[in-house]
This record gives C-alpha cells, sequence and structure tokens, in this order.
C-alpha cells in the first residue's frame, strides 16, 4: 500500500506542468490622455462634448486602481471657455496620484485676460518644464509657444509669432503652433544633462512631429534634428490629431495618443517602462504599442 501511494506520488509529481517564469514586471508605469477637451456646449460629432466628464471620471477611477507614478494629459483639456476649467478640474481633481499636464492650442480658446493664467490652474509649474523619475527624464514642452492664439493681442508674444509665422511658416495652419528659439535651447540643454547622465528621455508635446500631417508642429523638422542628435531622446508623446497616429524615425517612436472626447466609447492608456522598451496599453479606441528603446 505505501509503496502503491509513493508511486502515485511520483507518476503525480512526474505530471507536474513546468513551473512558467514570472512575467516581467516593469519598472513604473504611467497614465496618458489626450484632448478630453470639455465644453459646455451640444455635441458636433464626432465632437461628443457631453461625454467627456463621465469618460474622465470612469479613466480616474480606473487609473485609481493602478500603481502609477503620475498621469499626464496631453494637451485641450478644454475645448473653449475660461469656466470650463472649473466644470472638469473637480473630476481630475479626483486621482490619487500626480497629474502633469501639457499645454494645448484649445487651453486657450478663452479670453485674453485669462490667457497668462492657464499655466497656474493647471497646476504648472510653467508653461515648459522637466522633472526625473526612475531614470527617466521627462520633459515637458510647449508647441504654443509661437501661435496666433496663446497670447494676448498686442503683446510682445503675439507679434513675435505671428512674424515668424508670416516669414518662416506661412503655408501652416493657424490653429497649429511651434516651439521658439528659447525653448529650443532649453530642450537641447535638457537632452545633453540626460546624454551626460545616462537617462532615457520621453518629451510630451500637444503637437506631433511625425509623420507627416497638418496637425504638426511649425517647425517640426528643426524639432527632430534637435531629437536625433541626443541619444537619451526615446519617445515623443502626443496628441492634438484626434485620430491618433504613430512612426518611428532614427530610432525615435512617435506616438500620437487618440482623442478621449471624439469616441462614444474612451480613450486613453498606461505606459509601463521597461530596460529595453516602453508598452503602451490602450483602452477603449488607444490601441496597444510596444516601444523598442534605441
Amino acid at each position: 500500500m505505501r509503496l502503491g501511494m509513493m508511486l502515485a506520488a511520483l507518476i503525480g509529481l512526474s505530471a507536474a506542468p513546468a513551473p512558467q517564469p514570472e512575467e516581467a514586471k516593469p519598472q513604473f508605469s504611467i497614465g496618458a490622455i489626450a484632448d478630453a477637451q470639455y465644453a459646455a456646449e451640444p455635441d458636433a460629432p464626432p465632437r461628443l462634448y457631453h461625454t467627456t466628464p463621465d469618460k474622465l471620471a470612469a479613466a480616474v477611477a480606473d487609473f485609481n486602481r493602478q500603481k502609477l507614478a503620475f498621469v499626464v494629459h496631453l494637451g485641450d483639456f478644454i475645448d473653449k471657455d475660461w469656466p470650463s476649467y472649473d466644470a472638469l478640474l473637480p473630476v481630475a481633481r479626483k486621482l490619487k496620484h500626480p497629474w502633469h499636464f501639457v499645454l494645448g492650442n484649445h487651453e486657450f480658446a478663452i479670453d485674453d485676460a485669462h490667457k497668462p493664467q492657464v499655466p497656474a490652474k493647471l497646476g504648472m509649474p510653467a508653461r515648459y518644464y522637466s522633472f526625473a523619475q526612475q531614470g527617466w527624464l521627462f520633459i515637458v514642452t510647449d508647441g504654443n509657444d509661437l501661435s496666433s492664439y496663446a497670447w494676448p493681442e498686442g503683446s510682445p508674444e503675439h507679434q513675435r509669432s505671428m512674424e515668424a509665422h508670416a516669414a518662416l511658416y506661412a503655408d501652416k495652419p493657424l490653429w497649429d503652433g511651434g516651439i521658439g528659439d528659447a525653448q529650443m535651447r532649453w530642450i537641447d540643454a535638457q537632452l545633453a544633462e540626460a546624454d551626460r547622465k545616462g537617462l532615457k528621455a520621453m518629451i510630451f508635446s500637444h503637437f506631433p512631429l511625425w509623420p507627416e500631417n497638418p496637425h504638426n508642429l511649425w517647425n517640426a523638422p528643426a524639432v527632430m534634428a534637435l531629437l536625433e542628435r541626443h541619444p537619451s531622446a526615446k519617445i515623443w508623446l502626443d496628441g492634438h490629431n484626434h485620430e491618433g497616429n504613430y512612426g518611428v524615425r532614427a530610432g525615435i517612436h512617435y506616438v500620437n495618443l487618440k482623442a478621449m472626447l471624439d469616441t462614444p466609447e474612451t480613450s486613453y492608456a498606461r505606459l509601463d517602462f521597461f530596460a529595453d522598451k516602453v508598452v503602451v496599453h490602450g483602452t477603449g479606441r488607444q490601441q496597444d504599442l510596444t516601444l523598442p528603446l534605441r
């Protein structure tokens, strides 16, 4: 009897499946949303304004169930009108993780008097800034630096923008924007420091750079040339083009997330950071992506 039990035990052991290797865990994860774009307006399909508060609330609840370093909104938090911020920000404030906001063109579809107040309203330390997280440098850019809409009319910044558009970017849409010389030098210095320290860099923008598209920054070629000089530059993450887009050039990934606004379901993502790749896990209309790091 004992021998039979021993044989059965041995047979059972030999038939047991081999243990599977545990799936690798990311070093850290973040959440990302593009173009929530709320307005107290009737829907104008495909723009489903009335759906934004509930979709943002559901995304916040989902993110709150996950372990995230932070969540970034990639611009166009509102569609227009200063009071729209007060309608949507209470929903965003239910997030348990830190927020980082990027300025989009619709952030400034408000009266001139409030335009200088937008970064503070969103809790931003400045219109563009950077911060480090577990071996990565995150660079928040301002693609409205040169623009027809982001500065009060008659201001030096508005005049500089319109002169630049007339001289250099007259074929580019006025609902896009550009990065000015001072910010370009700042981005260059940030990436040079990341190169020196061995950091990887992800750059946040509202505006795409690549592939070629009418939504891209006015000076997209110059910005891409700058990024390509720095081995630290790995991923450019943006919104603005509501249909989304993706391309890779010189080993740098250009990821345009789909808009949360223009869908009856939703659209947002979690990004998992590994030593050799970043994995985008899309929700709703946003597709999954795997981005090997150069």
